[in-house]
């Protein structure tokens, strides 16, 4: 990590300057309390890496600019083994592009001090592709604050900074794929059970969590998945038998980055799954559902309740009935 520990100490010479106050002749040696998110992880053991990283993407601008920001913080070990997992040398191998959307993907455009953190989906500042469609985080806060299944946060004192507040977590926070939320939001437990346990015979958790194009069978992300949630499954009847649950989870997704705002406004949008029936999306919905749906067998009354929870690989949509092709 030598490289690491030298960019850094580069960044600090180089942004030490924000520091000093530019006051009377007399007041030229006083120091400037840290005070922006960038210069308080400046300022902060444990996060010379983060520095660093911020240094080559050039974002350090962006964490001393106005603001309310909630910056989830990897300290050094966390970048560390960042590197280690993805095969990088060192901060060097990283891509600017892949290492600027997987720190923005730490940030979120509005403070939220620890007490504020509530269970739910929030949007970074990292984007899908080349689009202007916020990736989402899962943020968890039934066992402390964990961010996605895989990041948790170390301490529950806020550092406030005069942009936004900052929380220091154990483990980079990387692009999410479908499979990511699905795993992590226990919302959709069942699901995951049924796509993993109940389809042995398909790798749905492989395919959907895909990030490039496979030519073997032709399953390339993008992906829309229609999720149903727990109870959802709890309203079926029964659960089908593996050929059967095969088709039906099939007919959840749909090829493409279908956001809400890809849909006809007042009027219906249709979209083939890859079951190979279609899915027929109303708007406006009714019954307090953003949007109705209608799946393969006719039935009309599947409530789309949330839209536009976006991943690396494909975006979902939470449903309140499970879909059903006419098999």
């Amino acid at each position: 990590m030598k490289k690491l520990n030298v960019i850094a100490k580069i960044g600090l010479i180089v942004f030490m300057s924000i520091f000093t106050l530019s006051c009377d002749d007399d007041d030229d040696d006083m120091v400037k309390t840290p005070e922006t998110i960038a210069e308080i992880a400046i300022a902060t053991p444990g996060l010379e890496n983060l520095v660093a990283a911020l240094s080559k993407a050039g974002l350090v601008d962006v964490m001393n600019n106005p603001g309310n920001y909630t910056v989830f913080a990897p300290t050094n070990t966390a970048f560390e083994t960042f590197l280690e997992v993805n095969n990088f040398d060192s901060l060097d191998d990283v891509p600017v592009d892949v290492l600027t959307q997987v720190l923005l993907n730490h940030v979120i455009a509005k403070e939220l001090p620890a007490e504020s953190i509530i269970t739910g989906y929030e949007n970074t500042l990292a984007t899908y592709g080349s689009t202007d469609s916020k990736l989402s985080i899962y943020i968890n806060t039934s066992n402390g604050i964990t961010l996605n299944g895989v990041s948790k946060v170390t301490t529950t004192n806020n550092v406030m900074a005069t942009n936004g507040v900052i929380h220091v977590v154990d483990a980079v926070i990387g692009i999410p794929t479908v499979v990511t939320f699905a795993t992590a939001d226990p919302t959709f437990s069942t699901l995951v059970t049924a796509l993993t346990t109940l389809t042995p015979e398909t790798p749905f958790a492989t395919i959907l969590a895909r990030t490039n194009t496979n030519s073997s069978d032709g399953l390339n992300p993008p992906f829309t998945v229609f999720a149903p949630t727990n109870t959802a499954f709890e309203n079926l009847e029964a659960v089908p038998g593996e050929s059967v649950l095969t088709q039906v989870l099939l007919h959840h997704v749909v090829s493409g980055n279908i956001t809400s705002s890809a849909l006809t406004p007042n009027g219906n949008t249709t979209a083939t799954t890859l079951q190979g029936e279609n899915l027929i999306i109303t708007l406006p919905g009714t019954n307090g559902n953003i949007a109705n749906m209608t799946d393969g067998s006719g039935s009309s009354d599947i409530g789309i309740i949330k839209v536009d929870v976006q991943a690396g690989n494909g975006v979902i949509h939470v449903i309140n009935k499970v879909a059903i092709p006419a098999l």
